[in-house]
């Protein structure tokens, strides 16, 4: 535990961020039942007189034990205060009288004062200095030391991490220094976020409601789903790579599996734009095993050391292991999830399937459909790439042109067309559904704009979903040795997109 904050002290930091004195006791009610340790917001605050009102309450409504954190943060230092450095050093004082023990000083404003320390001002007795860049990630010494002089008790660096290099650089930050909070910002600094505590950050922090930096995750989650305030040095590390990755809902699933069957592991999301990037990462983040979404299946060929020969006949790999000598084994889950989707609805061997896409999940498709007996005929909107896919198969290629002339006994959408959050969107138009069952592979949202259409026309509907919660359950057991708990996950699953559904319409 470092030092400054004390024994005993949770180090997940809720953080409070509202217009009006009202809604913030609000959120610090919400913020006190999941950690007694919250950053107030108030310069998110509309004006001075919402700002006494809070404070005023907080003075005399103080919640024991908690541990509360001040911060009027100036435009100046990425803060909504509009204020001079004179007026935010008085709302941190009547902080100290309301009864914050800490308060959380942009280092502009400390440049600004006297002596260049904060000392003798009345402030919180404990000073938290926080640097923030939101352009990129600086160059940094190996070892960041809390300077005494300027009053601070420790410090806080938030840099924007521009890659999963960056953001592994902020992580290690903590590892050689005390009383240090790292804040990777951005999607990509997300996975760093998780682990920041168990690299040594003396503080993780989450927004109850509304954040107030890119890349937060809600507190709830990151208690309850990632579990970040217990994860440590012999926790495995998992995750998924792609790009775009934030609408995959594979953390809720896998990590809910693993709180079921009490696992030691975490399930990250990996916004990945460049994957020699990423795998250049993977030892700081002591990833053991990934999934691979879009458009990294078939590029991630490159970098694996051995695949399972299932999976190169297909061409995709949608699993990766990292083996104990740091090696990449490759393998496809995919096959399983289609079979195990369409198998249920319909009668494979001998049917008429068309798949729209050729793509990595088209490609897994294809070849499960194939080897299951049924007759694959491939379209996408580059004809070379269909019958590419559709020699290797030992299907058919055909122009778009043939949905409309041309009858299926099912039609399946290998794309990511009409994927959140463009889900107003459908690949393909109502006539050229011409088929008794029309399967969509994106599961989000769980009924897509083509699935919708189909509906219509009162063809039978197959949602990803069902593809998604196979592949990912096979995954789990690849990685796991042991039977995943599939009720518990698919219903954790079925709950979000149900609650999404019900949101949007």
């Amino acid at each position: 535990m470092p030092a400054a904050f004390g024994k005993g002290i949770s180090r997940l930091c809720g953080v409070l961020a509202a217009p009006t004195a009202r809604e913030l006791r609000r959120l610090l009610a919400l913020a006190l039942r999941e950690t007694p340790t919250a950053e107030i917001r108030l310069d998110w605050l509309k004006s001075d007189t919402e700002r006494s009102a809070f404070l005023k309450w907080l003075k005399a409504h103080h919640p024991r034990k908690a541990q509360l954190i001040a911060t009027c943060r100036r435009r100046v230092g990425g803060g909504e205060f509009a204020g001079d450095a004179g007026e935010e050093l008085y709302w941190l004082m009547q902080a100290r009288e309301a009864g914050c023990a800490w308060c959380d000083l942009e280092v502009e404003t400390l440049r600004e004062l006297p002596g260049k320390s904060v000392r003798g001002y009345g402030v919180p007795e404990k000073v938290l200095l926080s640097m923030h860049d939101f352009r990129k990630t600086p160059v940094f010494p190996k070892k960041l030391t809390v300077l005494a002089a300027g009053g601070a008790n420790a410090l806080k660096v938030a840099a924007m991490a521009r890659s999963l290099s960056d953001s592994a650089r902020i992580m290690r930050l903590t590892r050689n220094s005390r009383d240090v909070v790292a804040i990777a910002m951005g999607e990509i600094g997300l996975p760093a976020r998780v682990l920041a505590l168990r690299e040594g950050s003396a503080l993780a922090y989450a927004p109850v409601a509304a954040a107030t930096a890119p890349g937060q995750i809600p507190l709830r989650d990151l208690k309850a789903l990632y579990r970040a305030h217990e994860l440590t040095r012999a926790t495995r590390v998992y995750g998924v790579i792609g790009n775009p990755v934030g609408h995959s809902l594979s953390p809720l699933l896998h990590n809910t599996g693993y709180i079921a069957a009490r696992k030691d592991a975490v399930y990250l999301p990996f916004l990945v734009e460049n994957l020699k990037d990423f795998l250049k990462a993977l030892p700081d983040f002591g990833v053991q095993g990934f999934s691979v979404t879009l458009p990294h299946k078939e590029k991630i060929f490159a970098h694996l050391d051995a695949v399972e020969p299932l999976a190169e006949k297909i061409g995709a790999v949608n699993t990766v292991t990292v083996r104990k000598d740091g090696s990449l084994y490759g393998s496809n889950t995919d096959y399983l999830g289609v079979l195990r989707a369409m198998e249920k609805k319909m009668k494979l061997r001998g049917s008429r399937v068309a798949i729209y896409g050729a793509g990595g999940s088209a490609r897994a498709a294809a070849f499960a459909l194939a080897q299951a007996g049924a007759n694959v005929f491939v379209c996408a909107r580059r004809l070379a790439a269909a019958r590419k896919l559709a020699k290797a198969s030992g299907g058919e290629a055909i122009p778009r042109s043939a949905l409309r002339t041309q009858e299926f006994d099912a039609l399946l959408n290998a794309t990511p067309i009409g994927m959140f959050p463009r889900e107003k969107v459908s690949p393909l138009a109502a006539g050229e559904l011409n088929c008794s069952l029309v399967m969509d592979l994106i599961y989000r949202p769980i009924r897509t704009k083509l699935l919708r259409l189909a509906a219509s026309r009162k063809i039978a509907c197959v949602s990803g979903v069902e593809m998604f919660l196979a592949q990912g359950f096979a995954q789990w057991e690849h990685w796991m040795g042991s039977k995943a708990p599939e009720s518990i996950m698919r219903n954790a699953v079925m709950r979000a997109l149900e609650n999404e559904e019900n949101a949007r319409w």
